[in-house]
């Protein structure tokens, strides 16, 4: 049996007294593109540092490629390819002497490889790193992730403070060149709708779990809007998986989380709905900010609604 590229088992993670992380649990399997989605602050770049070995958590486990990333931390980073959202390298050195320094610590690196996404990434090769701009910052960052031929590649935000177009070519590069290679990749972050190309599986944290863990397929099959009248919403509410509700003329618009569920109970009960699908981005934003409760109150509500653990 294959040992997935990453597992965390319950992990919990506290700064004094900010709790973080509350009893994380996460899988992915190898040659997946996970999306790891979360508001800014959710715990993402918490997570990313305690895979790479550079925190430690409470309590839990988390295994890297089966290695133990606390004990290992050095086995785990040579195997891993990683890019995190503040890249920090030598400003003083150009893109051609970082190259080489930073090939020096790969037993697996590949000279030939580097010169391609040279060419591909545009990387100027004289160029001091401090004089590179956002997007040649990032586009070095991801070369020297991913010229040893990592087994796994994890980006934290990768292409935060990037133009709409370059974040789009940035997911073109990174089709192009670890999905058609069978590369696992873990990718953080903020926006749905950037990782909605790419991703093969989406996980959503929030307040230090994960709330939602599906394929983008799935999600999109799964979450709805639906409209319908205050009384049908108060009589079939105990039978929703709400995500968030509101009043609206006369109506009530519930964002719910059971739609091939729903639909049968809907036409069983004669009711008038109208059911409306959904942007990623409004999927996203019904699981971190919904209120499952607000708009049933409104409409006098009297059974209880059922929400996703």
């Amino acid at each position: 049996m294959t040992t997935p590229a990453i597992e965390i088992h319950d992990v919990h993670k506290s700064f004094r007294d900010k709790r973080v992380l509350n009893g994380l649990n996460l899988t992915v399997e190898r040659g997946q593109t996970f999306a790891f989605l979360g508001p800014n602050g959710a715990g993402k770049t918490t997570t990313i540092q305690m895979l790479m070995g550079l925190l430690s958590p409470d309590e839990g486990s988390l295994s890297v490629l089966g290695r133990n990333p606390q004990q290992e931390p050095l086995e785990v980073r040579r195997t891993v390819g990683y890019l995190a959202e503040d890249q920090t390298m030598f400003g003083w050195m150009t893109c051609e002497e970082i190259i080489r320094f930073v090939a020096a610590f790969y037993p697996t690196w590949e000279h030939s490889l580097a010169r391609r996404f040279v060419e591909q990434f545009e990387v100027p090769l004289k160029t001091k790193v401090r004089h590179l701009s956002k997007g040649q910052n990032v586009r070095l960052g991801l070369l020297l992730a991913l010229a040893h031929r990592p087994e796994l590649v994890i980006l934290d935000d990768p292409a935060l403070g990037l133009d709409p177009i370059m974040r789009k070519e940035f997911n073109r590069d990174l089709v192009e060149h670890l999905q058609s290679a069978g590369t696992t990749v873990l990718y953080s972050s903020h926006l749905l709708y950037e990782v909605e190309p790419v991703a093969d599986v989406i996980a959503i944290l929030h307040n230090g779990s994960i709330v939602r863990q599906s394929s983008t397929d799935e999600l999109r099959d799964q979450v709805k809007r639906l409209i319908l009248e205050p009384d049908a919403a108060t009589r079939i509410s105990g039978d929703l998986m709400i995500l968030d509700s509101r009043a609206l003329s006369g109506e009530v618009v519930l964002v719910i989380d059971n739609a091939p569920q729903a639909i049968p109970l809907l036409r069983e009960a004669d009711f008038t709905y109208r059911l409306e699908d959904l942007s990623l981005d409004e999927i996203f934003e019904a699981f971190v900010v919904g209120r499952p409760e607000s708009g049933l109150n409104q409409s006098r509500q009297l059974h209880p609604v059922s929400t996703p653990r």
